[in-house]
C-alpha cells in the first residue's frame, strides 16, 4: 500500500510541476532555480529526518548518494528546467515520457511481450496527449537536452538500486538534494546568477512549491518507490504526469478537453496497466499427462 501510495504521489505532484517550473523560470536561471529548491529542500528533510530518530545514511552511501543526487538533480533537473523555456510543453512531456523505455532497455529486466507492449502503449498515449500545436518553433538544442536529461535520470536511478543498501529515507534524500543542489549554486555565477529578472510573488511561491512538494514529498516518494518495485514499474508514474498536467489545466485553466484528450488517456491507462498488473503464476502441470 505505500508503494502505490508513493507511486500516485510521483504521478499527481510531478504532474503539476511543469507548471511550476514554466512559472519559476520567469524569475529564476535554471541554476538558480535548482540551487534554491534543492538546497533549501535538503536542509528540511535532513531536519525531519533527525525528528524522526531515522539511521543516518551509511559512509559506504554516502558516494553514491552525492552520484545520484547530481545526476538526477544537479544535472538532469537543470538541463529540463533549461529546456522548457524552449520547447513547447507537450514535446517535453514526451520527451520526458521516454524513461520507461530506457529503464526497460538498461535495466536488464525480463518484461516479455505485454509489459514491452505496455511502455509502447503508454509512450504513444503520451504523444496523442501532448501533440504540439501546428507551427510551434523546433529547437534541437532544448530537445537534446531533455534527451540527456531522461538518460541521465535513468543512468542515475538505476546506479542507487544497484549500490544503496543503508536505511534512512530522508537523510539519503537530504543527501542526494545537497549534492545536486550545491553543484548548482557552485555553477550559478557562471550561468547568470540565481535570478535574471525581478523576483515576483507568483515566481517565489512557484519555486516554494518546488521546493516543498516537487522536492522533500515527491522525491522522498520516488526514493521509496525505487527501491519497492522494479524500475520499469516504477517508471510509469512518468505516461501519467501528462494525464494528470492536462486534467489541472482543464479543471482550474479552462484549457480544451475534446476526443483527442479522452484517447490519449484511455491509450496511456491500458498501457499503464499492461505493465502494472502482475503476471499470472504459472499453472501446475496437468497430473497422468506425459
Amino acid at each position: 500500500m505505500k508503494a502505490w501510495i508513493a507511486y500516485a504521489i510521483c504521478a499527481v505532484v510531478w504532474g503539476s510541476t511543469y507548471f511550476g517550473i514554466a512559472l519559476g523560470i520567469t524569475a529564476f536561471n535554471p541554476f538558480g532555480m535548482v540551487a534554491t529548491r534543492y538546497v533549501i529542500a535538503a536542509a528540511v528533510a535532513f531536519a525531519l529526518s533527525r525528528a524522526l530518530g531515522e539511521e543516518l545514511p551509511r559512509r559506504r552511501d554516502l558516494p553514491h548518494l552525492a552520484l545520484v543526487g547530481v545526476l538526477l538533480l544537479g544535472v538532469s533537473n537543470a538541463l529540463i528546467t533549461w529546456a522548457e523555456a524552449r520547447v513547447p510543453s507537450g514535446v517535453t512531456a514526451i520527451l520526458c515520457s521516454m524513461t520507461p523505455l530506457l529503464y526497460g532497455l538498461l535495466g536488464g529486466e525480463a518484461l516479455g511481450l505485454r509489459r514491452w507492449s505496455g511502455l509502447g502503449l503508454g509512450l504513444a498515449g503520451v504523444a496523442i496527449l501532448a501533440r504540439p500545436e501546428p507551427g510551434a518553433p523546433f529547437q534541437p538544442l532544448g530537445i537534446a537536452a531533455i534527451l540527456l536529461a531522461t538518460l541521465l535520470w535513468a543512468l542515475g536511478t538505476l546506479h542507487g538500486k544497484r549500490r544503496l543498501v543503508g536505511k534512512g529515507l530522508l537523510g539519503q534524500v537530504a543527501v542526494q538534494m545537497a549534492a545536486g543542489g550545491l553543484l548548482a549554486l557552485a555553477l550559478t555565477p557562471f550561468t547568470g546568477g540565481i535570478l535574471h529578472a525581478p523576483l515576483t510573488l507568483r515566481a517565489g511561491l512557484a519555486v516554494g512549491y518546488l521546493t516543498v512538494f516537487g522536492s522533500v514529498v515527491a522525491f522522498s516518494a520516488f526514493a521509496y518507490l525505487a527501491k519497492a518495485w522494479s524500475p520499469t514499474r516504477m517508471s510509469t508514474y512518468a505516461y501519467l504526469n501528462p494525464l494528470v498536467a492536462v486534467l489541472l489545466g482543464s479543471a482550474f485553466l479552462g484549457e480544451p478537453f475534446g476526443p483527442r484528450i479522452v484517447l490519449g488517456m484511455a491509450v496511456i491507462l491500458v498501457g499503464v496497466a499492461l505493465v502494472q498488473v502482475p503476471r499470472p503464476a504459472a499453472g501446475k502441470p496437468a497430473k497422468g499427462v506425459g
